[in-house]
């Protein structure tokens, strides 16, 4: 396999540095300075690669998400039966380490700036999309093997999805009623839930 060449490398280091600053600091207050030095190159370096912050903070985001679904590849395509890996999916977004934890926390910047950014929420609806048909793909295995009970796919992706978002955001602000614990529990409640009820006998 040919090795990736270093502009590729540099650029994923840059892009890597910045979802680290991001989560450290926030999105406001990150400077193009404190990217360079995360990444150990000049600020002269980074602009190479991006014209301005704006441009940097968005591919960070583009970025942040790509990594998170390559985390979760192997959920997708495993041979494992869809129960299985919905909660796959359920233990791979708990937020109990520091890779989780700072993709949350870019994730939580997206939001917060998407609410005054019209680009972001475009950013945010092709990226939530793909992941929402993602869901739903494995919810739709389920029900073409009889596992899962009938309905919309869509529907159910959406309900889990913001079960795991809700309170992923609720464990990270540490709140005392909603711990790690809890949250694998409800989401795993709900998944369980949609088990296909077996036919009563006449």
């Amino acid at each position: 396999m040919p090795r990736p060449s270093v502009e590729a490398e540099r650029k994923d280091q840059i892009l890597r540095a910045t979802c680290q600053v991001i989560a450290e600091q926030g999105y406001v207050n990150l400077r193009v300075s404190d990217v360079a030095k995360k990444a150990g190159v000049s600020g002269g370096t980074v602009h190479y690669y991006f014209d301005s912050k704006r441009d940097l903070v968005h591919a960070a985001f583009e970025y942040n998400f790509a990594r998170s679904l390559e985390r979760r590849r192997w959920i997708l395509d495993s041979p494992d039966d869809p129960f299985s890996r919905l909660r796959f999916v359920i233990d791979s977004y708990l937020p109990v380490d520091e890779e989780t934890v700072e993709a949350w926390r870019v994730w939580a910047a997206l939001w917060a700036e998407g609410l005054r950014e019209p680009n972001l929420q475009e950013l945010n609806e092709r990226m939530y999309g793909e992941w929402r048909r993602l869901v739903a793909s494995i919810i739709r295995d389920g029900q073409d093997s009889g596992q899962i009970r009938a309905g919309d796919p869509v529907q159910f992706a959406n309900m889990l999805i913001s079960m795991i978002d809700g309170m992923a955001f609720q464990v990270l602000l540490h709140s005392q009623n909603m711990t790690v614990q809890r949250m694998k529990a409800t989401c795993l409640a709900y998944v369980d839930s949609l088990s296909q009820s077996p036919v009563s006998s006449k």
